[in-house]
């Protein structure tokens, strides 16, 4: 006995996650929370943050450090020489007529530090442009929870309509097994002959069958319910509250234009974030001023009239100089370039707002469709009662009829496949009003009015 405790005790802590019920509350949070796709879209959110600190920082003054020292030859000529790719280094002082490859010391180091005291608003327009792109993103956020949450919410209601239908299939079961085993009696009784047995065998099969592809439904919708919120299958257990229950009539949704939905919020952003862009660049043909300040020192090994020092001489910068200045630059010949760039962000304006217009006309599409959906789910589920009642009216006449003698096996099978069937949809009507719910709640672009009906 000890021995066998000892086996199922492991058996039970292991399964044990899987009795921890949640409610479709809980799955909405889990799914807006935890769902990776939420996760990734937060992250670009801390990224469009950050740019915006990385435009702040062009207010900041700049500060060059440089030092280096270098053993050169002093040969030095007269003449100009144009800039090029850099593979010629410079070389200052006078000229002192020599080709030799004698070498010297050189050496300096210098500080410049510059800051641009106004820029007529390109810095700010760049800011905001930065603000516009995390503004985006965070709209952006709000759709992938509502998308999250909304995949999270039907899933659950699947699970529960399959489990449902699991029910109501195993009552179908237990009614063909018991007719099943009736009619065996009276044909080893001879008292009804033995095609009437092949039939009731058959309509158990045929249950069973349907038992077994119910089940299956069940196990694949808690697969895509786990999927959703990223656990084992196994550990998913529904509780339905009040899902099971018709909503009452006067259960209704918070009404929410279409424009403060996430979607078209998202979309306004994305508006608004061209917009910056063209503002940035009305401000970018304009001169650009830039105080700047040096300090610098420098050394050589030789002198102006050619005469080299020691051996050391050179190696450390004797020579000290300073120098503040206003360096004022021009891109006068960007304006036609600039012009291009802004038609270019022109277009793309007029093309985000037309696919905002867009959104909102899906939107609205999709709101009168959730409305016509939950309509007419409620008139379903208004007359599946009446149709399940009658059903079971009918089994039993059926059934009271053929143990009498007065109906035969056909009429009893049908019967009893009416009664199933009409089970399943009076169970499934209830469930379709709050998917219909569910999805008018989607529609208007928040989950929160439908939560609260399900406590």
């Amino acid at each position: 006995m000890m021995r066998i405790a000892v086996r199922v005790l492991p058996l039970v802590f292991a399964l044990g996650p899987a009795f921890a019920q949640m409610t479709i509350e809980q799955a909405v949070q889990d799914a807006a929370t935890k769902y990776p796709a939420v996760r990734a879209s937060l992250e670009q959110v801390s990224a469009a943050a950050a740019a915006i600190n990385l435009a702040r920082t062009a207010w900041l003054p700049k500060a060059d450090f440089d030092a280096q020292l270098n053993r050169a030859t002093h040969n030095n000529i007269f003449g100009l020489l144009l800039p090029s790719g850099g593979a010629i280094p410079g070389i200052s002082g006078p000229v002192l007529g020599t080709n030799s490859l004698a070498s010297v010391w050189g050496s300096a180091a210098g500080v410049m530090v510059e800051w641009e005291p106004f820029d007529f608003g390109l810095r700010k327009a760049n800011v905001a442009i930065a603000e516009a792109g995390r503004n985006r993103a965070g709209a952006q956020v709000a759709v992938t929870r509502l998308e999250a949450a909304a995949a999270a919410a039907e899933g659950f209601l699947t699970l529960l309509a399959a489990q449902q239908t699991v029910t109501a299939a195993e009552a179908g079961v237990e009614r063909a097994r018991v007719l099943n085993e009736v009619v065996g009696a009276l044909v080893k009784s001879e008292l009804r002959p033995g095609a009437e047995g092949s039939r009731t065998r058959a309509e158990l099969a045929l249950a069973e069958t349907r038992l077994s592809q119910a089940q299956q439904a069940v196990e694949v919708a808690r697969a895509a319910l786990g999927q959703v919120l990223g656990v084992p299958p196994a550990q998913i257990s529904v509780l339905a509250g009040k899902l099971l229950d018709l909503p009452a009539e006067s259960a209704a949704l918070p009404e929410q234009a279409p424009a403060a939905h996430p979607a078209a919020l998202a979309q306004k952003e994305a508006v608004a974030e061209v917009q910056a862009r063209e503002k940035a660049l009305d401000r970018s043909w304009y001169p650009h001023f830039n105080l700047e300040s040096a300090a610098f020192a420098r050394g050589t090994g030789i002198q102006a009239d050619g005469a080299t020092g020691g051996a050391a001489s050179g190696l450390g910068p004797n020579i000290q100089n300073w120098a503040i200045g206003l360096n004022v630059t021009f891109p006068a010949f960007d304006l036609p370039s600039i012009k291009a760039k802004k038609e270019i962000e022109h277009y793309r304006e007029r093309a985000e707002q037309a696919r905002y217009e867009q959104v909102l006309q899906d939107l609205n599409g999709g709101l009168a469709r959730a409305r016509a959906v939950l309509d007419g789910a409620r008139r379903v589920a208004r007359n599946t009662p009446i149709q399940w009642e009658a059903a079971r009216d009918t089994e039993r006449q059926a059934t009271a009829r053929y143990r009498s003698g007065l109906g035969n096996i056909v009429e009893v099978a049908e019967a009893q496949r009416l009664a199933t069937q009409a089970e399943i949809d009076d169970a499934l009507a209830r469930l379709s009003v709050w998917h219909a719910l569910l999805g008018l709640a989607v529609a208007q672009g928040d989950l929160a009015g439908f939560v609260q009906l399900t406590r």
